[in-house]
């Protein structure tokens, strides 16, 4: 695995992939998403972890248009082909994948990166310069991780190109309170505060990618991400 990945990711190797397929709650909260599937441990004894879990991971659907999505890869795709895709790693964290960052966009991609900026962190959050872009193959998986709050700050925003896709979150200390996020092409996701922190985050091979009891095939995903710098006393 390189370098990028291995300073935002806190790898979790022993939790499994094969989770059962996640259904509707019992209990009916006012306010779900339609992005938003969780699961059965969720009930009114923890209503306010369902809740502020709904609050901190927002998506955004069709954030940019088609247009935009053809813009930011037409800059990138020169990059992206003189790389290749990686299968195999040491702690197997990530499958079929291929990775850059980037400082220094054309002036319309830079104003899409704006809209994310503005959306995603408050004028005085100090963020990351480089944006990661992380191109994930049609048969890539990424596993469940928390970012280490050492490189990245309690926030990541995310644009999801080509494709739509499945991202499950996994609460750390209890694996019952979990949800799938259906993360449609082209929209934004914003993850912060409890999604980032107590809970992993993972994207669904094809094999398990089900949202709603429909499936929901990934092709060829890019991502392009934006965090913010972590706080000072996490550096150390």
């Amino acid at each position: 695995m390189s370098p990028l990945l291995h300073r935002c990711i806190k790898q979790f190797i022993n939790l499994s992939r094969q989770s059962s397929q996640i259904k509707p709650s019992a209990e009916v909260f006012e306010r779900i998403p339609p992005y938003f599937q969780l699961s059965n441990g969720f009930n009114k004894e923890n209503e306010k972890s369902a809740s502020d879990l709904i609050q901190s991971m927002v998506v955004y659907e069709d954030f940019i248009s088609d247009t935009e999505e053809k813009s930011i890869l037409d800059e990138i795709e020169p990059y992206l082909k003189n790389l290749r895709y990686e299968f195999d790693h040491w702690d197997d964290a990530i499958h079929g994948y291929r990775e850059t960052e980037r400082l220094k966009w054309s002036s319309e991609n830079t104003k899409i990166l704006d809209r994310v900026r503005n959306l995603a962190f408050p004028p005085n959050v100090a963020q990351l310069k480089y944006v990661h872009i992380l191109d994930l193959d049609k048969k890539g998986f990424i596993k469940p991780h928390i970012d280490a709050i050492r490189f990245c700050g309690d926030t990541i925003a995310g644009l999801s190109l080509l494709s739509n896709s499945i991202m499950r979150l996994v609460h750390d200390k209890n694996k019952d309170l979990s949800a799938d996020i259906f993360l449609k092409r082209r929209s934004l996701y914003v993850m912060k505060d409890t999604a980032r922190f107590d809970y992993t985050h993972e994207i669904l091979s094809n094999e398990f990618s089900k949202f709603k009891d429909q499936l929901i095939i990934k092709d060829r995903r890019v991502s392009i991400i934006c965090r913010n710098e972590p706080k000072p006393e996490n550096k150390l």
